[in-house]
């Protein structure tokens, strides 16, 4: 599969045009919107085309397939026309905007016959499908979910502080805590959220969220950009499990459980979890069914993330 890039951005240089060169997969163009920029990056990682423009990589005839990190919102534009001229998409997360966007893009791209999969590059990890079976198999009924992600930005401008870009820490990270509560616990019912701009920017920086489901079961999703922590827990009636680092785990990794009092740590050797996520969806694109984190899972997670901002901004609870 030969695969072109939408953008320079730095999860594109530092994380999935690496994990690309360690398959099969191979990045043979890249685009910016600065002719030099895009050559420059080329030649850095031996790309063997560079564009200065996005439409001028899409009309390379002997691509494959995209990978599009450009920022939020300008997913849905390019996935499209991604998708317009026959190619295969994996997205950045968000998907989209908000939900709407979401099923548009998920609709459009399921009518060319277009794959369209979104980058949540930790839920290819091995020790993310463990967590999944051991609280399937041993804590009984689930729950409940704490799930967070919070991480130090620097001052100064960032894309991720843009409204205009469909910035905040919410579509940046917090996401990635709605999806680990949507992995156990599936849908909510209701979500009832408190969000803080502490650098005045136009979006949120801060945002604790709660998660209601109509067997009585809680979630909680928290993100921010103070702070360095990412982490997940899981209670059930026989039992807790516990990751910590949960969604950019470099390095050795461990999860914990605790069922009757019996407590076992698992370790989890070295792995690029950006080298799984593109080879899951070059598996997908061969074989032609939908991967794990397919557009209409998309759809749901900013059915919630949609809903969480909703109700920081009104300061009331929101049913979905």
């Amino acid at each position: 599969m030969d695969i072109g890039v939408l953008s320079t951005a730095n999860i594109a240089r530092k994380r999935v045009i690496p994990a690309c060169a360690k398959t099969d997969v191979t990045v043979a163009a890249i685009a910016s919107r600065e002719t030099e920029r895009a050559q420059r990056v080329a030649a850095e990682h031996d790309v063997p085309r560079a564009y200065g423009s996005y439409a001028e990589l899409l009309d390379d005839p002997d691509l494959d397939a995209v990978y599009n990190p450009l920022p939020n919102s300008m997913h849905a534009e390019w996935t499209k026309r991604a998708a317009e001229a026959g190619l295969d998409v994996l997205c950045e997360k968000p998907l989209a905007v908000d939900a709407d966007q979401a099923r548009e893009m998920s609709e459009y791209c399921a009518e060319r016959d277009v794959t369209l999969m979104e980058a949540f590059m930790y839920r290819y990890h091995p020790r993310t499908e463990r967590a999944v079976e051991i609280a399937r198999a041993e804590l009984g009924e689930l729950r409940r979910v704490d799930a967070s992600f919070h991480f130090a930005l620097p001052a100064g401008y960032d894309i991720r502080l843009d409204p205009d870009l469909a910035g905040g820490s919410l579509m940046d990270v917090g996401c990635y805590a709605v999806t680990a509560a949507r992995l156990f616990l599936s849908e909510p019912a209701s979500v009832y959220a408190t969000a803080t701009d502490r650098r005045d920017c136009g979006v949120e920086t801060s945002l604790t969220g709660g998660l209601q489901y109509d067997d009585g079961t809680t979630a909680t999703v928290s993100s921010g950009f103070e702070g360095s922590s990412h982490q997940y827990t899981v209670l059930g009636t026989d039992g807790r499990l516990r990751v910590d680092r949960a969604f950019v785990p470099d390095g050795e990794t461990t999860l914990r459980y605790t069922v009757d009092g019996r407590t076992v740590e698992e370790r989890f050797d070295p792995v690029d979890q950006y080298r799984l996520e593109v080879e899951h969806f070059r598996d997908a694109v061969e074989s032609g069914t939908a991967p794990r984190t397919d557009g209409p899972d998309a759809v749901k997670t900013m059915r919630v993330v949609d809903a969480l901002s909703e109700s920081a901004s009104r300061g009331t609870p929101v049913s979905l």
